[in-house]
């Protein structure tokens, strides 16, 4: 059973991929998010491989040494794979081999399944696209979206434009962090008013664990919270070892 005071190197993770509902392009970044929070020992990806939709998983599978579970269709408008899926989780739930999972898919129906995990002790991470229902989100520990996981595109050079064409085409605004920085920030604050930064950062996923400063344009949350110079005070504190911890205060 995952113990959480458990190094996270030691966590034996099992990658079950929906290859229905996830995009074989970014498996190397999908298997590179997951090995943060584990070691990756099990990694299947899951459809019916009879079926033209599978073709963009086979180039990938012997360079990342994925198993491919075969699941046919056996009704048309039917996802066979959820069932699949779901039955090798549980079956990996009891085995003792593993003791985190990461499920990649944006499907709602892998809620309970993420429920179950967690109820049992586990860790359990997923990988999905905005678009995954809120409800699934919040049944992991972790969530990451696949639209961080690709590369920003290069800015476009201005080309020259006619009188009657003077619109610029507008990036979509990043959204606003400020209300869940102050709500994770009032749950770690000291009583001397500042608050370390990992333990924000815990509070952050406990409170969204969708939660990625790539969201909101950048890398990590200390670079998020640095550029944040309205809101918090930022310090540096060299511990014993020569390390330094960084702690907040709001201002």
């Amino acid at each position: 059973m995952y113990d959480s005071n458990n190094k996270i190197g030691l966590r034996r993770m099992a990658v079950l991929i929906d290859g229905d509902n996830a995009t074989p392009s970014l498996l190397d970044k999908m298997l590179s998010e997951a090995s943060k929070y584990g070691t990756v020992t099990v990694r299947r990806t899951y459809g019916d491989w009879t079926t033209s939709n599978m073709g963009g998983w086979k180039d990938t599978l012997q360079t990342h040494a994925i198993q491919p579970i075969q699941q046919f269709r056996y009704t048309i408008g039917k996802n066979a794979t959820d069932s699949a899926m779901i039955i090798d989780a549980m079956d990996l739930l009891y085995s003792g081999t593993v003791d985190a999972f990461c499920l990649v898919s944006s499907d709602s129906d892998y809620t309970r399944l993420a429920t179950r995990i967690r109820e049992k002790g586990f860790f359990v991470m997923g990988i999905g696209q905005k678009k995954t229902p809120r409800a699934f989100v919040n049944a992991c520990d972790v969530f990451v979206y696949t639209e961080n996981l690709v590369p920003p595109k290069p800015a476009k050079k201005r080309t020259s434009r006619s009188k009657k064409d003077t619109t610029e085409p507008k990036e979509p605004a990043a959204p606003d962090a400020t209300p869940l920085l102050k709500q994770a920030f009032g749950y770690a604050v000291q009583e001397d008013g500042w608050a370390f930064l990992g333990t924000v950062g815990h509070h952050l996923r406990q409170l969204d664990p969708g939660f990625d400063a790539r969201t909101y344009g950048h890398s990590q949350l200390s670079s998020l919270i640095r550029a944040n110079t309205k809101l918090f005070e930022v310090k540096e504190v060299k511990g014993e070892e020569g390390n330094f911890a960084i702690y907040v205060k709001l201002k």
